[in-house]
């Protein structure tokens, strides 16, 4: 009677074993999107492009890059965060749609609850730039100006809610001034708005401001990040220069809530892989930072942090 009992015992272990190791093999059979919330051409755009690129030889079905700009990211995020948990549907994320707008306003999904984390691509500071013949040197003068003049001195931003109008929403709490935030529709109108001298103050990320940099025409007084780019190792952070500002426009991969972890993993390793190719490793040098990446857990951690700290923010 027990040999018969071991027997049937071990038989359910070994179909226990084989359904487990089934669950944790998963392989694409169709195509799969990557929802991007902006634009062609912008940073999200480029990331998504880029990693595709990098990927595609990896994955037997085609990678899609689908724009789905509108409402600062929130409109393609609200899109992935309502679809089937499959795999097949991704989303640029850890930028404003999940870091930022949430905490100025509401929005149709929980950052927190409804997305699946997967990996972080980039995650690249923001710079405090000025004319090159402004008479700002340092964010020092920036906010000496602004306690004498409250309110004046203009900053521009890329829309209420977005990283660089949270950001500036920082600057202003650490430093106890009143900025005048101007709205734009993007990077470029910003650089040609300062550039014109319709604002005192601009933010951009690495790839907005380099071709002005190398001309000459702008003068970078610090970053957000929590230490200083590779890109400008000269520049101090705002942290570094006594304001407790950090905040980075992060740019990864998400699935809807429920995203299975054979799944995950499986993109995981396979987007992993591919930023270690040339296709990827140009863009990434060009734009982004040695603290580019982070597995799933990482990334879901960043953006909750990252959130939190906006949040405060807002906060009387």
């Amino acid at each position: 009677m027990r040999i018969v009992t071991r027997t049937a015992s071990v038989a359910v272990a070994l179909v226990f074993w084989a359904g487990a190791a089934g669950a944790q093999e998963w392989t694409p059979d169709k195509p799969i999107q990557i929802v991007v919330g902006f634009a062609p051409g912008g940073g999200s755009d480029q990331a998504a492009r880029n990693i595709a690129a990098a990927a595609q030889g990896d994955f037997p079905v085609p990678l899609v890059v689908e724009n789905k700009p509108g409402a600062a990211g929130v409109l393609a995020a609200q899109t992935v965060a309502n679809t089937k948990p499959d795999g097949y549907t991704l989303l640029v994320a850890g930028g404003s749609e999940t870091t930022s707008v949430p905490a100025h306003r509401a929005v149709p999904y929980d950052p927190a609850k409804d997305f699946t984390s997967i990996i972080r691509l980039t995650n690249n500071p923001f710079f405090i730039i000025v004319k090159a013949d402004s008479p700002f040197k340092t964010v020092q003068d920036i906010v000496a100006a602004a306690k004498e003049k409250p309110g004046k001195i203009s900053l521009a931003n890329t829309g209420v809610g977005g990283l660089p109008h949270s950001i500036g929403g920082m600057i202003e709490k650490a430093a106890g001034v009143r900025l005048k935030e101007v709205p734009f529709q993007g990077g470029a109108p910003i650089m040609q708005a300062l550039l014109g001298g319709q604002v005192d103050v601009a933010m951009g990320a690495t790839e907005e401001i380099q071709g002005q940099v190398e001309a000459g025409t702008i003068r970078v007084l610090a970053g957000s990040g929590e230490e200083r780019s590779s890109h400008y190792p000269a520049v101090p952070t705002l942290k570094e220069l006594g304001y407790d500002v950090v905040a980075t426009n992060m740019k990864g991969l998400v699935g809807p809530a429920g995203l299975p972890p054979q799944v995950v993993k499986y993109l995981h390793d396979k987007f992993h892989a591919a930023m270690e190719r040339a296709v990827w490793r140009k863009f990434a040098d060009a734009v982004g930072e040695p603290s580019n990446y982070t597995d799933a857990a990482g990334f879901a951690a960043a953006q909750k942090s990252q959130l939190d700290r906006v949040r405060a923010t807002m906060k009387p």
